[in-house]
């Protein structure tokens, strides 16, 4: 098991199938030897949980602006960020997350069109030096996701949005992925064998570099 503990982060849109993908993960570093912190965004605090469900509940009586969403998630991840991810870390825990801030610059960059240097500037403020060591991004068709989502029960708030916004989140996430270090795509559309070894080449690396 390597000395250093590290940050993998898990994302996708709706119905990518981002349980399974965590919990062969999970398997797969506990065979490592590695007893991974597991937690989610938003949320992960007792605070965090309280804004994530600010966030998912349909708003009946007013209108969310997408500014707000976006400062919600922020306020939740830097709860998580400095009484979870960050003593775990330090502590030599490595540390699983389901979403992280590749979310929300996919989904309130791409999907709400919010100013990318308005998401830059918070990033900056909230995570400092902190990245993930590795993202393991989900790709999928968001026609297929948003199916298999309906499929496990109701939708939330976001989960509600019209097939474009997802296509756009989706636009997004690619363009991330494709430009930036330390982010693998694994295509979630083919058998689940097919995921998991894609899954178990790109954590390789990780105990193996």
């Amino acid at each position: 098991m390597p000395a250093q503990a590290k940050f993998i982060v898990v994302e996708g849109l709706e119905g990518a199938g981002k349980s399974t993908a965590i919990a062969f993960v999970k398997q797969q570093l506990e065979q490592q030897g590695i007893k991974p912190l597991c937690t989610r965004e938003p949320g992960g605090t007792p605070m965090a949980e309280r804004l994530r469900e600010l966030v998912k509940q349909v708003q009946q009586d007013e209108v969310v602006a997408p500014q707000t969403e976006l400062l919600l998630m922020y306020a939740a991840r830097m709860q998580l960020i400095c009484n979870v991810i960050k003593p775990a870390l330090a502590a030599g825990q490595w540390v699983l997350a389901d979403r992280h801030d590749m979310s929300s610059r996919a989904y309130q960059g791409g999907g709400r069109q919010l100013d990318e240097q308005f998401i830059n500037q918070l990033r900056n403020a909230v995570l400092g030096d902190l990245r993930p060591d590795l993202t393991l991004y989900l790709d999928i068709d968001p026609a297929i996701g948003l199916e298999r989502a309906r499929q496990r029960g109701a939708l939330d708030r976001i989960e509600q949005e019209q097939l474009a916004f997802f296509q756009r989140t989706r636009q997004k996430y690619l363009q991330i992925a494709h430009t930036e270090p330390n982010i693998a795509i694994i295509d979630a559309s083919q058998p689940l064998t097919g995921v998991q070894q894609q899954l178990a080449l790109a954590l390789q690396p990780l105990w193996m570099g």
